[in-house]
């Protein structure tokens, strides 16, 4: 942890102690809250930089010196000084209200001080997704080709259209993970909060599927206990990275808007299925959420659609 501090948190003590509360809290966060590994990063970026900011106080002691006015000193920093923006500053108020609440739950500090501490407002941007016929379009892609690699990124792409899937979900199955069964073919993922959820596929995907292990992935695996259901040009499991770039090159072989990312699958699913009048408590299941909350979202836009539609119908005079 670099802290620029004065000579009270520059005793080894001082700092030790800091940084094994951080390290405790990072490692709550991870194993018993679940929280992703991005996330987990975040936090520690935030806090790091809320220990440096507690190290400029000349009476610093520690995480000991936590109180309302600091805290609320620190995010005027943020927002004024280094100009952050509303979303940035509303993620590093959620790292500290949970980091006190950890602090005072473990006896580190008597009283929380960031009890009823309010994040900035920020607008909710709705989620962007794409029309049937460009996710056609996107799918026939990898189709044009014949290669082990273009058949891993058919079966990639339908089975994220198919079932909603986090793209770090995506790469993240093994075989086992995997039922073809044509009674009742399904994918079981690991969601965040270390939620398992299992998920339907359709025949399409199937197919994709059976496709790539036959003829795809057995001609990329090297290591015959490889657990990783997709994998990369040396036989390991692909990366999200890994997924981006290759999605980037199909949406602009395909001629689709330069912002599409692994998300943009995710959220056409979720509005296209809600359109197709699949019940909202089903698509949050099959999306992962825990809160029905955050799926109806997708409600918005399919009311903006069907305006759209009916607009286009029925134009004014």
């Amino acid at each position: 942890m670099a802290i620029n501090s004065p000579e009270r948190l520059k005793r080894p003590g001082v700092l030790a102690s800091m940084r094994k509360s951080l390290e405790d809290f990072l490692t709550y966060m991870a194993v018993e809250k679940g929280s992703s590994a991005n996330t987990v990063a975040a936090y520690r970026n935030d806090l790091q930089q809320l220990a440096a900011f507690i190290g400029a106080k000349p009476s610093a002691d520690g995480w000991k010196s936590l109180d309302r006015s600091l805290i609320q000193d620190f995010i005027l920093d943020m927002k004024g000084n280094r100009n952050y923006s509303e979303t940035s500053v509303a993620r590093k108020v959620a790292a500290i209200r949970s980091f006190c609440a950890f602090l005072n739950a473990e006896g580190e500090i008597q009283i929380n001080p960031a009890d009823g501490l309010t994040s900035p407002r920020v607008g909710k941007t709705l989620p962007k997704a794409i029309s049937p016929n460009d996710v056609d379009e996107l799918l026939e892609q990898p189709a044009r080709r014949s290669t082990p690699e273009a058949r891993r990124d058919k079966a990639m792409l339908e089975v994220l259209y198919a079932t909603g899937m986090r793209v770090t979900e995506l790469v993240s199955l093994d075989m086992s993970n995997l039922n073809l069964d044509p009674r009742s073919p399904y994918v079981r993922c690991l969601g965040k909060g270390a939620k398992e959820r299992t998920i339907p596929i359709h025949d399409q995907a199937v197919e994709a599927l059976v496709e790539y292990l036959e003829e795809g992935r057995t001609l990329l695996v090297r290591n015959p206990g490889e657990e990783a259901l997709f994998v990369n040009r040396r036989g390991e499991r692909l990366t999200r990275q890994g997924f981006w770039l290759i999605l980037k090159g199909y949406a602009k072989s395909a001629n689709l808007s330069a912002d599409i990312t692994p998300h943009t699958l995710r959220h056409s699913f979720a509005t296209h299925m809600l359109r197709g009048g699949m019940p909202l408590r089903n698509v949050q299941e099959m999306l992962g959420h825990a809160n029905i909350s955050t799926t109806q979202v997708y409600t918005h836009l399919t009311s903006d659609h069907l305006r759209e539609v009916y607009e286009r119908a029925h134009p004014r005079a």
